[in-house]
């Protein structure tokens, strides 16, 4: 009896933030599912390169440079993927900064407000309308399969909010607003968006916080499962979202966080 594959072969995938965390994983993933995969980092290239690399090399999986903190950026990305590859079958909206320094809104800096919006929000605008007018315009790999998938990645934060950080939490809310309405628009043309909200998840833009001695513990017991998430269990559900497992499913904001966050 054959088991059930999570299959991507012959798909081209773009995960943006993907040298390293929950991105890196996912490259992982993706490339192991079949799918040629190229992946944006903004400054670590030797990490980069030797994640692609270990992912079977050009013809598999291809490291792209690229900041993204405006439109432009987000439409140069697409371009590069489509360039690598001929295609582009998945998106991944993965990257994103969280300032890690509390600011309360009475002094947080219009330029800290700005640099956020600009990473997290303006970049994601210029690549969802290239990668949508991409899908469009390629033929199908199966007759009546989607056309393509898009998902963009949340937080608890974009759900409850996160005092100190509203830059951030305004910005993972916009991802769920997002996904419901490119999946009202897009659906009916064969493009099927999702979204994905991570709780706490051990990267190392979370150590400091997971590993102190007096903050850990705390974030630990807040989270029904005692413990939290690894990267894998991030990539995993990202991964199922795009395969044919999953074909009625749009629009939909999975949470991924442990039981911490409950929201239907």
């Amino acid at each position: 009896m054959n088991g059930v594959a999570l299959r991507l072969d012959e798909k081209v995938a773009l995960i943006t933030g993907g040298s390293r965390g929950i991105g890196a994983e996912t490259v992982r993933l993706f490339t192991l599912a079949g799918a040629r995969v190229a992946f944006s980092y903004a400054k670590a290239s030797a990490q980069a390169e030797a994640l692609a690399a270990s992912c079977g090399g050009p013809d598999h999986c291809r490291a792209l440079q690229q900041d993204l903190a405006t439109p432009a950026d987000g439409r140069a990305l697409v371009e590069a993927a489509v360039a690598a590859f001929g295609r582009l079958d998945v998106l991944v909206v993965n990257h994103g900064i969280w300032p890690p320094e509390d600011a309360p809104i009475a002094t947080m800096s219009e330029a800290q407000w700005r640099q956020t919006m600009g990473v997290n929000l303006d970049s994601v605008f210029g690549l969802t309308q290239a990668a949508v007018a991409q899908m469009l315009k390629q033929e199908r790999l199966v007759e009546g399969a989607p056309r393509g998938h898009i998902v963009l990645i949340s937080s608890t934060a974009g759900q409850r909010g996160e005092a100190n950080h509203a830059d951030y939490a305004v910005t993972k809310g916009a991802m769920i607003s997002l996904t419901k309405s490119l999946s009202s628009e897009l659906a009916p043309q064969g493009i099927l968006v999702n979204c994905v909200a991570p709780g706490w998840v051990s990267t190392e833009m979370s150590a400091a916080a997971l590993n102190h001695p007096q903050t850990g513990p705390i974030i630990s017991a807040g989270i029904p499962v005692g413990r939290p998430g690894s990267t894998r269990e991030i990539a995993g559900p990202i991964l199922f979202l795009c395969t044919p497992l999953a074909g009625f499913i749009s629009g939909e904001v999975l949470n991924v966080n442990g039981g911490a966050v409950l929201v239907g």
